[in-house]
C-alpha cells in the first residue's frame, strides 16, 4: 500500500448475559461471551497483522470503564476510542467522517466474523486504488466490513440495523450516489446457533475448556 488506510474496528464488551444473546441458548451466557471476547481479540489481532495502517478499536461502553480490563491487546499501532452515543449508524458515520476529514482512506469492520482474516482486509483496502468504496457482504444480508475514500451520511442514516437488507440498501445507496463500488466475497457472521458451524477449528472447545481471555465478570475491576 502507498496509502495509509485507517481501520476502524466496533466493537462492544463481551459481558455475559448482554454479549451475543443469541447464542445463549447453545452456548450459556458466559460461553457466549468468551466467545465474544475471543472473536474480537480475533478481530483486532487480523486488522493489526493487515499492517495497512493504524488501528483504531471504537468501544462501548467507554475504554476507561473497567470491564475492558485485561480484553484488549497493546500495540503501538493502534489506538482506543470510545464509540459515543447515538445508534450504530450515528456511531459509525461519526467515526468514519472523522477519519476521511483527517485525509485517510477508513475501513470499518466489526468483529463477528472469523473469516475476516488479515489477507481479506489487505484485499479491501487495495481495492480503494480504484473504487470510491470496497464492501464485503455478510450470508445474513448484513456487511462485515466497508472501506471508503468519500464520505456521504445517507451510508448510515434510515438504515433498519441488523436486518437482511443492510447491504443491499447500502449498495444501493453508494448506485444513486454514483460511486465506484467493489463488492468482494460474501462472508459468515456468527450470531446465530446455527452459525457455529463457521467457527475455525477449536474455537468451540477452547472457549468451552479453555478460554483464552477471563470475560468481565471474571475479570479484575477497579475499586
Amino acid at each position: 500500500m502507498t496509502h495509509s488506510v485507517h481501520i476502524i474496528v466496533f466493537a462492544k464488551a463481551p459481558v455475559a448475559g448482554l454479549a451475543k444473546t443469541r447464542l445463549i441458548p447453545a452456548l450459556g451466557a458466559t460461553g457466549a461471551a468468551r466467545l465474544a471476547a475471543l472473536m474480537l481479540k480475533h478481530a483486532v489481532e487480523q486488522a493489526l497483522v493487515s499492517e495497512v495502517g493504524t488501528v483504531e478499536v471504537c468501544v462501548t461502553p467507554a475504554p476507561e470503564d473497567p470491564l475492558w480490563s485485561g480484553l484488549l491487546p497493546q500495540h503501538p499501532a493502534m489506538r482506543i476510542s470510545d464509540q459515543g452515543h447515538g445508534d450504530l449508524g450515528e456511531r459509525m458515520a461519526r467515526a468514519a467522517q472523522r477519519a476521511l476529514d483527517a485525509g485517510h482512506p477508513v475501513l470499518l469492520m466489526g468483529t463477528d466474523c472469523p473469516d475476516l482474516s488479515a489477507e481479506r482486509i489487505r484485499e479491501a483496502a487495495a481495492n480503494l486504488f480504484t473504487s470510491d468504496a470496497a464492501l464485503v457482504p455478510a450470508f445474513d444480508g448484513g456487511y462485515v466490513l466497508m472501506a471508503l475514500n468519500r464520505f456521504d451520511a445517507s451510508l448510515f442514516q434510515d438504515i433498519a440495523w441488523s436486518t437482511s437488507s443492510v447491504a443491499q440498501v447500502t449498495r444501493s445507496r453508494m448506485g444513486q450516489l454514483g460511486w465506484s463500488l467493489t463488492t468482494l466475497p460474501t462472508l459468515h457472521d456468527i450470531d446465530e446457533p446455527d452459525d457455529l458451524r463457521w467457527l475455525p477449528e477449536g474455537w468451540l472447545t477452547a472457549i468451552q475448556e479453555h478460554p483464552h481471555w477471563p470475560t468481565p465478570e471474571e475479570a479484575p475491576r477497579a475499586a
